[in-house]
């Protein structure tokens, strides 16, 4: 099978990626083992949060001249990192998908614990604040579903209230979501939106939180409204009685869920391969340049591209691995960056910026993938396998899928 494009990973980077290449009039195929990193959402897309060196970043594109040399935004170039950041909202919205937000400054969200957190953009259902110092009400009602176990309204409700305001936490029920119970394993996020999809369902939640809104201004819920859509999330905004808030649970996250589903219903449209559950098993290289690509489902059905993606991910996605001797990336065996000496690959510090987790596959300054010291010249890498970069510290992991995707598909459009 001949594409213009093979990009293994069906994740945040892989999607947009293929979706713009796609849309520029390239014929792509993405290669999607399963489950991803968006999975994980927590409502926000980070683009830059925190430097290196731990200062914290109030204007991500203004910082991204103090990162040093091998981060992959240094190598996308402050300019093209701001052109790319005001194409992501409209984008987004092509697929159905809206946004608040904006690239000039972070704004703030907040987390699933309750405290808040630097953010670029968020997902329709979350909100985003100016400032750390927000508070989303006066009286404020916290409202779970009973039998929900992944969102922690004490967590929640002891930070609003180190803040000012008076907080009242309540769980509710309705018959729907007694059926629902009947099997704890149900009682998961993404099988509460799956109920609530039904409109009846939905007013018989709203009706009984509207019986204890009482004397509240604001009413904080789980995201787990709108699996296939924001409507839902609109609905709910709609019929309970005063402001409501949404605040991200444990994984699964419905919003991520939502996003990845629309990206891949958006790429699919356009005339994209989406080859879900498959995993790449064999590579082709030959006059340094990736030729094809075999799958574990098309078994002797090679893949052949002009160009190829790598956008695996990091050791969630199993783009990574790590043994006690090195790191090694899984799929072309590329060179990675990596500390060589394994003691100072981790801090004791948990809440310290971990080397481990800046190690990732190494690249030329237009992320062409390096393999014992030679770039391969159609090969370019995206998202959370780079190297160079420590996106869980520096809260830049959407920034980096997004901003490398863009910059890599451009890269591609304009070969000849």
């Amino acid at each position: 099978m001949k594409f213009d494009t093979v990009i293994i990973g069906g994740g945040l980077s892989g999607l947009i990626c293929g979706l713009r290449l796609q849309r520029s009039g390239r014929k792509c195929a993405i290669v999607s083992a399963g489950q991803n990193a968006m999975h994980f959402f927590s409502g926000g897309f980070g683009l830059l949060s925190r430097m290196p060196d731990g200062s914290a970043v109030d204007s991500p594109i203004e910082a991204i001249e103090g990162l040093p040399a091998e981060h992959p935004y240094r190598k996308i170039g402050k300019d093209n990192v701001s052109s790319y950041a005001s194409e992501v909202v409209p984008m987004f919205e092509s697929c159905g998908i809206k946004l608040r937000g904006n690239a000039v400054k972070n704004g703030w969200m907040i987390s699933a614990s309750g405290l808040p957190k630097r953010t670029w953009l968020t997902v329709y259902d979350v909100d985003i604040y100016e400032t750390k110092d927000f508070r989303p009400g006066d009286n404020i009602l916290l409202v779970n579903i009973e039998g929900f176990l992944d969102f922690n309204t004490s967590f929640i409700a002891e930070a609003l209230e180190k803040k000012g305001a008076k907080c009242r936490i309540a769980a509710v029920s309705t018959d729907d979501i007694r059926a629902l119970r009947k099997n704890p394993s149900e009682m998961r996020s993404s099988n509460i939106a799956k109920m609530m999809s039904r409109k009846d369902a939905r007013e018989r939640f709203v009706a009984e939180v509207n019986k204890i809104s009482h004397d509240t201004d604001t009413v904080i819920l789980p995201a787990v409204f709108g699996l296939k859509g924001s409507e839902e999330v609109e609905d709910i905004r709609k019929s309970v009685d005063g402001n409501v808030v949404f605040v991200g649970t444990l994984p699964p996250s419905v919003p991520g869920v939502r996003t990845q589903m629309k990206l891949k219903n958006a790429f699919e449209e356009a005339g994209g391969v989406f080859l879900m559950g498959d995993k790449v098993n064999g590579i082709e290289v030959k006059d340094g340049k990736v030729v094809s690509v075999s799958t574990a489902n098309l078994e002797e059905i090679r893949l052949e591209a002009d160009s190829f993606v790598l956008a695996s991910g990091s050791y969630f996605g199993h783009g990574l691995v790590a043994d006690r001797e090195k790191v090694s990336e899984t799929v072309f065996g590329l060179d990675v960056e990596c500390n060589g000496d394994r003691n100072n690959w981790y801090n004791p510090d948990f809440f310290k910026s971990q080397a481990y987790l800046s190690f990732g596959a190494a690249t030329d300054n237009e992320l062409k993938g390096i393999k014992n010291g030679e770039v391969i010249e159609n090969l370019y890498v995206a998202g959370s396998v780079l190297g160079g970069c420590n996106p869980l510290y520096e809260g830049s992991g959407a920034g980096i899928a997004i901003m490398t995707a863009m910059y890599i598909s451009d890269k591609i459009s304009s070969r000849k």
